[in-house]
């Protein structure tokens, strides 16, 4: 099922024409039942005062959610570099045909992480993760089995960093799914709509159309912001994998 938060430019033209319809709706009621009276204005007034504010709070912590996960997501991709490489210089403990081997799984699990940052395309993402788990179970029978024949200290500290490896992936994978909840998508929604219609239900001048359109326009930019940040792989701001780009060229120059 395709999720259209997915698609900031898609969530700014959506909620464009939403907030803009909900504008014509507050003027075709103030046609059908008149101007407001001075007597209900000042009263009308505090009300959409109090629905602004209130929906310039929400955006403010959507926002704040949204940059959270962004930060988090990044902070896990340079854990998984520093991960990574300690194992690889953690596997120099191992003997040497196992450090071999070990070494040149982590490349190759290494390349497939750099993959996963940077598609988009949710047919090459299962592939991507396809071949993850299988490097994962290599890399993990790689440390078992000299683990198993010499259970030393020694190596158990490779198997330890091998145990980081594989974690901090896991943890990555938690992030990105960790998005902001539909709940708080629709509660968003429904307050900017109602600020909309009271809008356009309290302009006295219909011919001002620029004023009309400030509101939706500039809610709008914002949830296309919103939704540009917590989208993982959509949209323009996205996680860049320098970490892991960085140590794989350390490595592949080693």
């Amino acid at each position: 099922m395709i999720n259209p938060l997915n698609f900031p430019l898609l969530v700014l033209v959506i909620s464009l024409i939403a907030l803009w319809l909900a504008t014509k709706v507050g003027i075709f009621m103030r046609a059908k039942k008149g101007q407001l009276s001075d007597q209900s204005r000042p009263d009308f007034e505090v009300v959409l005062a109090s629905t602004l504010t209130l929906l310039g709070l929400i955006i403010g912590f959507t926002f704040s959610m949204a940059t959270t996960r962004y930060d988090q997501r990044k902070n896990y991709e340079e854990e998984e570099a520093n991960a990574i490489g300690t194992e690889y210089l953690r596997a120099n403990l191992l003997p040497a045909s196992d450090a071999v081997k070990v070494q040149h799984l982590l490349i190759g699990y290494l390349d497939q992480r750099i993959l996963f940052y940077k598609t988009r395309r949710a047919s090459q993402l299962q592939k991507i993760n396809a071949d993850t788990a299988q490097l994962q179970d290599q890399l993990w029978a790689a440390v078992q089995a000299p683990a198993t024949a010499q259970p030393t200290p020694v190596i158990a500290l490779v198997v330890s960093g091998m145990n980081d490896v594989l974690n901090s992936q896991g943890y990555t994978q938690a992030a990105w799914w960790n998005r902001i909840p539909y709940a708080a998508w629709g509660l968003l929604g429904a307050i900017a709509m109602s600020a909309s219609a009271m809008m356009g239900y309290s302009i006295r001048n219909v011919k001002a159309a620029i004023t009309l359109f400030i509101l939706p326009l500039t809610v709008s930019i914002s949830f296309l912001l919103i939704s540009d940040i917590d989208s993982p792989r959509g949209g323009i701001i996205r996680v860049n994998p320098r970490n892991l780009m960085s140590l794989s060229q350390s490595l592949n120059n080693h």
